[in-house]
């Protein structure tokens, strides 16, 4: 297993977090680092991405920090100067792979079908996410590419309290994706008393 593999093994639950601004970054990575979950896959759909990461890897050198929904070879270059350890993609774009490869930076790409599987796997990708997994299929979907690739996943898109430790009980999954311990309208609020409890009970 590469430290990455082992690292997703060992928190088994990444928070997928939209950060509005980037003032939010130091008070959210100090909740999650001192309530147990040293990790967070800070997405791009927003502007204040690239700099929450760098405060972020600042901060707490020991945080597993991921850039997600990273769509360009721009946003990478971005990512990774800010700090990121690895990138997550929605889809499975072999340009973008081909390029965190050169660059030397782990990518996590979006799969829900065999044929997506068997191109990352003709890549040299042995971990892929599962996206949208409960509008893709779900259990079923999955333990059904499980039989067939020898994958590990990290399923996200619909995981909840009501599924997470099914899909983590299952050997393919190293890890899960998550939004609900994480909600924006907490770290809106500056609830960050609230948002401790939430990643304290998961």
């Amino acid at each position: 297993m590469t430290t990455l593999e082992q690292r997703l093994a060992e928190i088994k639950i990444v928070p997928v977090i939209a950060i509005n601004d980037a003032k939010q970054a130091l008070p959210l990575a100090k909740v999650l680092v001192e309530n147990g979950l040293p990790c967070a896959e800070v997405t791009f759909r927003t502007e204040a991405a690239e700099e929450s990461i760098r405060l972020m890897r600042e901060a707490y050198p020991e945080m597993l920090i991921g850039a997600g929904t990273v769509l360009t070879t721009e946003q990478v270059d971005k990512a990774q100067q800010a700090g990121a350890d690895f990138i997550v993609s929605p889809g499975f774009n072999p340009t973008t792979v081909k390029y965190c490869q050169q660059r030397g930076i782990a990518i996590v790409p979006g799969v829900n079908n065999p044929s997506l599987v068997e191109q990352a796997m003709e890549m040299g990708l042995k971990t892929l996410k599962f996206f949208p997994a409960e509008p893709s299929g779900g259990m079923a979907m999955l333990k059904s590419l499980a039989a067939v690739y020898p994958i590990q996943f990290m399923p996200t898109g619909g995981i909840n309290p009501s599924n997470v430790q099914d899909y983590l009980a299952l050997k393919s999954v190293i890890a899960c994706g998550g939004t609900w311990m994480v909600p924006t309208e907490l770290m809106d609020k500056g609830d960050w008393d609230s948002l401790a409890k939430l990643i304290r009970a998961l």
